[in-house]
């Protein structure tokens, strides 16, 4: 392990600080930066900002190029290791080599297939120095459901819900507006503006007619750097077992697209009524006649990083007690509904302490009234 100096760390962390930018942007590219420095100074800094376009290291040594700067023994500090291949942009090591660097600091290895070391072995072959694992975990964290597709095939499942301090999230008689205040549903759409897509259950389409969009005026201080032409809607997945969905619904009203998952075919009036942005996919039925959640997840990993899950407590439940979630998202408002509330999540009736479902709180803050606690569930083998 190399012994690094306060300059790489400062670096190091600014270049993550630059990746972050990327948050809403990229997907489903990860969020990359970089810093270019000689000697002690800082020559240019850059970060990865749309799929498709340049990467990080391109778009800081693009920079350099305009203002006639040279970055000939410079160091390049990047957080995540420089692609190898060509795709819908030429590979970032072949032009840190291109631009004669000395050294480049990756904080960490890129586990997609096309990449993983070679970027690495590019630069060292042609003479350059690289220095591997300068704040790896925390580098790993910024792309955490990219890292996890990348090694799995898996998308990062995150699931959210909105409680009662009696982990209730509903009345009996099925309202539930507003459990949780306004500053945790700004928070909720901030999440949905980081995911790939989001499901929910046709229950939850016929009873509420949501529209399970990313509304730009529900973002709060998230607009003073995200203009509205930069959010990314997410892919809108409705599970709908039995094709029962009609046109007739809010969400289809939205011009972005939406996957609707069923096991059987929907009746040709129906689909000669669905706008052009709807797709649909056949899955199968599991063990106790719900959609294949597994079937789905493998699907969406196709395209998509993570999948952020707001529906009702079977849907959810199911995602939970299948062990296919890696995040719980609760939104906890200090109200009592009583007993005769909806539950949070339908479970199975777990007889041994050792069957149940664990997370650990990696986060607990509050969000205007209510509390936001973030779970990862340490029982998902799966994630990565």
């Amino acid at each position: 392990m190399p012994t690094w100096s306060t300059f790489d760390m400062q670096m190091m962390t600014r270049a993550m600080q630059l990746a972050e930018r990327g948050r809403y942007t990229t997907r489903p590219n990860p969020c990359v930066g970089c810093v270019i420095t000689k000697g002690n100074t800082i020559i240019t800094e850059d970060y990865h900002k749309v799929a498709g376009q340049g990467h990080a290291e391109a778009n800081a040594l693009n920079t350099l190029k305009q203002q006639q700067v040279s970055a000939q023994g410079a160091t390049a500090y990047v957080t995540l290791e420089p692609c190898s291949h060509y795709g819908r942009t030429p590979p970032c090591a072949e032009a840190l080599i291109n631009a004669k660097v000395a050294r480049v600091v990756v904080a960490v290895l890129d586990p997609n297939p096309q990449v993983a070391g070679r970027g690495i072995n590019m630069l060292e072959q042609a003479g350059i120095r690289v220095d591997v694992g300068l704040f790896e975990a925390q580098a790993y964290a910024i792309n955490r459901s990219f890292m996890k597709r990348m090694k799995t095939s898996l998308p990062w499942v995150t699931v959210k819900v909105a409680t009662s301090l009696d982990g209730k999230t509903a009345l009996s008689n099925g309202v539930s507006k507003w459990i949780t205040g306004p500053k945790a549903r700004q928070d909720v759409q901030r999440l949905r503006a980081q995911h790939c897509a989001l499901i929910t259950g046709v229950n939850t389409v016929t009873m509420d007619d949501p529209s399970l969009n990313v509304r730009y005026d529900e973002l709060g201080s998230l607009k003073n750097s995200l203009h509205e032409t930069q959010i990314h809607q997410p892919l809108r997945v409705v599970l709908d077992t039995h094709a029962s969905l009609t046109a007739e619904y809010r969400l289809f009203a939205i011009d972005s697209p939406i996957l609707l998952v069923t096991t059987k075919p929907y009746p040709e009036l129906v689909k000669s009524q669905l706008p052009s942005h709807v797709s649909v996919f056949k899955a199968d039925l599991d063990d106790k006649g719900r959609i294949n959640l597994q079937q789905v997840l493998v699907h969406l990993g196709e395209s998509c990083n993570s999948v952020f899950v707001e529906a009702g407590a079977t849907l959810s439940g199911s995602f939970v007690a299948q062990k296919l979630v890696d995040e719980l998202v609760i939104y906890q408002a200090p109200k009592i509904l009583g007993s005769q509330g909806r539950n949070m999540l339908n479970l199975p009736d777990y007889l041994q302490m050792d069957q149940l479902p664990v997370g650990e709180v990696v986060e607990q803050t509050r969000v205007g009234q209510d509390t936001k606690i973030v779970l990862r569930m340490t029982g998902n083998e799966q994630t990565n």
